[in-house]
């Protein structure tokens, strides 16, 4: 257990001693900015005085005894009420040691046994990734990664919309680019189809395999020219995820859900739940926190896209996962109450059906909104945006805000070699690290004296990497994680202040080399990890 678990816990423990219903997750520990203070504070005497009938300074007092240990070197209580921990210097130590031992596992916790399903991305196979996909991606794999370390089995699924209207726009579409590619100029893309590049690329490479088979009867063949392009455009989605770093566990059709029965099953376990109004069936959802009940079966006997969905979430419930996380675009908004009511309908708890959503991207270019190509007809393309300033910078800027808020992406940023660009800062950082090993590398040692790591600066870097485990716990359970680039902002930071005041190699005292040369492998060590939460590379040399 992380240090600053274990000073929550016992926080937690000595209120409980005198009636008070705490956990740890209560109790609210900081990092005071200033040295004085300690190396972690916590108001939990404030805030729980009043309950005890005790004035905050008493209770702080009263606590300061239980609360030391081997750890914590002194506890202190402050006006108005505050407790200060001060940890010792050879259990700061002590951690260089085990990011060494440990090493990407340093940080790890233990399986807490909870499946979870990480649906993202589910981009319908119509046409190439824009950036609102991209993002999703960036997210929902950096999520994944992150649940993974913080001990949650995680399945990373891709659902196919391979069903419905879109799909028949896309054949319709696909068929009027490969009728133009036959010489047919007079044939037009229908005006609710697929104008963009991504559907002229396609109807090029139908006529390469199949030349002028379909010229005749075209619109004959409509299952064709769905099965046709829904395949070829899902493998190019597919293959730019993987680049991009994004790769996934299972794939699930929507065609198979529907040939399955799975919605019949669905549609008849949902009854008690539904009426009939003019001829169309609706659930009732409006009870649950949604605008207005929803149908579910048109008058003429189809489903709406929302049935199936329903199917699909109760099928992932049925494959035994504990949780559902799904990462859906902000138009998505309006789902989430719905959904969760048709979980809550069919017995499952909607608690467990979490819905991330991923805000907007707006790029810039010289302090102005930037209108990159089009390529997909109506948004820019993901491969365009990489091409212009490399996956990392993309993954690790649409990662490093919340998913719920709007992202000026500032390419003028993104692509510049300073430190005021996030992503090259750490990576530079990190590369920095790897120079020092190799300068050093016949002074390094595994018998290193910890007690010689002792500055400001080195202490700072021990806390840090002691909260190391917490960080990316706290991002797992809370489903964030840009809190990950937080970390490594600060960290590539403390490391490089140590860098530019310390003397890492000191060939009049090897002992204090080796030492230094151990923190440096320990911050290297943790900086890629942090990185590969994110899909970004940590490089040797930069």
């Amino acid at each position: 257990m992380a240090i600053a678990d274990q000073i929550k816990e016992s926080v937690a423990a000595a209120l409980r001693k005198r009636g008070l219903n705490v956990t740890a997750a209560d109790v609210a520990l900081t990092i005071p900015p200033v040295k004085e203070h300690g190396d972690f504070s916590t108001n939990a005497a404030l805030k729980s005085a009043k309950l005890l009938k005790l004035k905050p300074m008493q209770l702080a007092q009263e606590l300061v005894p239980e609360l030391e240990s081997s750890e914590v070197e002194r506890v202190e209580a402050v006006a108005p009420g505050f407790l200060n921990f001060f940890m010792s210097q050879s259990d700061m130590a002590s951690v260089v040691k085990k990011v060494l031992d440990e090493g990407s596992d340093f940080g790890s916790s233990p399986a807490n046994g909870i499946k979870v399903d990480l649906e993202y991305v589910s981009a319908n196979p119509t046409g190439y990734l824009h950036l609102g996909h991209a993002r999703g991606a960036a997210v929902g794999d950096s999520l994944a990664r992150i649940m993974r370390k913080a001990g949650y089995d995680v399945t990373r699924e891709y659902y196919i919309n391979d069903a419905g209207n879109q799909i028949d726009h896309m054949a319709e579409s696909l068929i009027a680019r490969y009728l133009q590619r036959l010489g047919h100029t007079e044939v037009e893309v229908p005006e609710d189809g697929y104008h963009g590049k991504d559907i002229v690329d396609i109807a090029e490479e139908l006529y390469q395999d199949c030349g002028h088979e379909f010229e005749n009867d075209a619109h004959d063949h409509l299952e064709f020219f769905r099965v046709y392009g829904t395949r070829k455009l899902l493998a190019k989605i597919i293959d730019d995820l993987k680049r991009f770093g994004v790769e996934f566990d299972v794939f699930t059709s929507e065609k198979e859900i529907r040939r399955s029965g799975k919605v019949d099953a669905v549609l008849r376990a949902l009854d008690r739940c539904t009426y009939q109004d003019g001829g169309a069936l609706f659930l009732r959802t409006i009870h649950d926190g949604d605008d207005k009940d929803r149908c579910i079966v048109k008058s003429d006997g189809s489903y709406t896209y929302f049935l199936p969905d329903i199917a699909y979430h109760h099928d992932k419930f049925q494959r035994g996962f504990d949780k559902l996380i799904d990462v859906f675009g902000a138009d998505h908004a309006g789902y989430v109450a719905r959904l969760k009511s048709a979980m809550k309908s069919l017995g499952h708890n909607p608690k467990d059906l979490q819905i991330c959503l991923v805000q907007i991207v707006r790029l810039f270019k010289g302090g102005e909104e930037y209108r990159m190509s089009k390529r997909t007809g109506n948004a820019v393309a993901m491969n365009d945006l990489v091409a212009e300033v490399g996956v990392d910078a993309v993954r690790y800027f649409f990662v490093s805000r919340a998913g719920e808020s709007h992202l000026d992406f500032d390419l003028d940023l993104a692509e510049s070699l300073s430190s005021s660009n996030p992503v090259y800062y750490a990576q530079y950082t990190h590369a920095r690290l790897c120079s020092a090993l190799e300068r050093g590398r016949h002074y390094r040692s595994s018998n290193f004296d910890g007690s010689l790591l002792n500055s400001d600066s080195e202490l700072a870097i021990m806390k840090a990497m002691r909260d190391y485990g917490s960080r990316v716990k706290e991002a797992a359970d809370t489903y964030e994680p840009y809190k990950i680039c937080l970390f490594v902002q600060n960290f590539a930071a403390l490391v490089n202040e140590w860098y530019q005041k310390t003397r890492i190699i000191n060939l009049d005292d090897e002992a204090l080399t080796a030492a230094r040369l151990a923190l440096a492998q320990a911050c290297r060590t943790i900086l890629a990890d942090a990185l590969n939460l994110i899909g970004v590379r940590a490089p040797v040399r930069m």
